[in-house]
């Protein structure tokens, strides 16, 4: 009984050890928890400041910030004037180092 309990322990421990293994390396943002909260500072920063612009398509946009400051946004906007306003904003904000901008023009429906 002792040795079919130690063998299932050993072949257990032997599937779960890649596991335990990618999950550590597949969030590596959170295993620094002041650069996580950072990052999600500063994407908070840049959806607050375009909420206080009233821009009409604010709610098409994605914002994310990567652990270096380099921002992503991506989405949809009106018109090319409310995509230069929205990168302008985000390149004006403290933390940010770069802007990575993939948003397109398209009008609401």
């Amino acid at each position: 009984m002792k040795r079919m309990f130690a063998a299932s322990c050993i072949v257990v421990g032997t599937m779960l050890a890649p596991v335990a293994a990618f999950a550590a390396d597949g969030d590596a943002d959170r295993a620094n928890p002041k650069l996580f909260v950072k990052d999600s500072a500063i994407t908070t920063k840049i959806k607050a400041k375009l909420a206080s612009e009233h821009l009409g398509s604010l709610k098409h946009i994605q914002v994310d910030t990567d652990q270096n400051g380099v921002v992503w946004m991506t989405g949809t906007a009106n018109s090319q004037d409310e995509i230069n306003q929205a990168v302008a904003i985000a390149r004006n904000t403290e933390g940010v180092k770069t802007v990575k901008a993939d948003i397109k023009v398209q009008k609401d429906k």
